[in-house]
């Protein structure tokens, strides 16, 4: 064991507690559009406007967001996308597991392409979230209609 050890392991299980639902949902939704190892200005808004018109971000303003999606990225940045994932599922209510699984998958499919990464990506994903696998295939059918025009 380190000496610095204890203050680092601290600092890390501070910030899996300050986690909100919302931040968690968002999360998620980071990591989607990041997927493909490329996270674009209009990925951002197309995120930001898809989780506004949520009842769960309705009351969060423009600011809140932006401090919230700037909060995320650090941690995106500082853990990597498989540990914000895993963070935000011990985070994430279980009502709102599926949920979060349709909105990734709906920026994924958004830009009409998807790479072997984000297909990658919402197979892990929906293992990690405990979604099954029947609801999920479901999920990514609808999602592939929607985004076919």
């Amino acid at each position: 064991m380190g000496l610095f050890d204890s203050v680092f392991n601290a600092e890390k299980g501070m910030t899996e507690a300050q986690l909100s639902p919302a931040e968690a949902f968002a999360a998620v939704a980071l990591v989607a559009i990041a997927a493909d190892g490329y996270l674009s200005d209009q990925e951002g808004r197309d995120m930001t406007i898809l989780l506004s018109r949520m009842q769960l971000f309705r009351s969060f303003s423009n600011d809140v967001m932006h401090r919230m999606f700037d909060k995320l990225l650090a941690l995106l940045k500082r853990q990597g996308p498989s540990e914000l994932v895993n963070l935000a599922k011990s985070c994430l209510p279980q009502d709102l597991r599926e949920t979060a699984f349709a909105v990734a998958t709906d920026l994924v499919l958004s830009d009409g392409t998807v790479t072997a990464q984000e297909q990658a990506f919402l197979d892990d994903l929906y293992r990690i979230l405990e979604i099954p696998g029947d609801t999920a295939l479901q999920i990514v059918r609808v999602m592939t209609i929607k985004n076919r025009g």
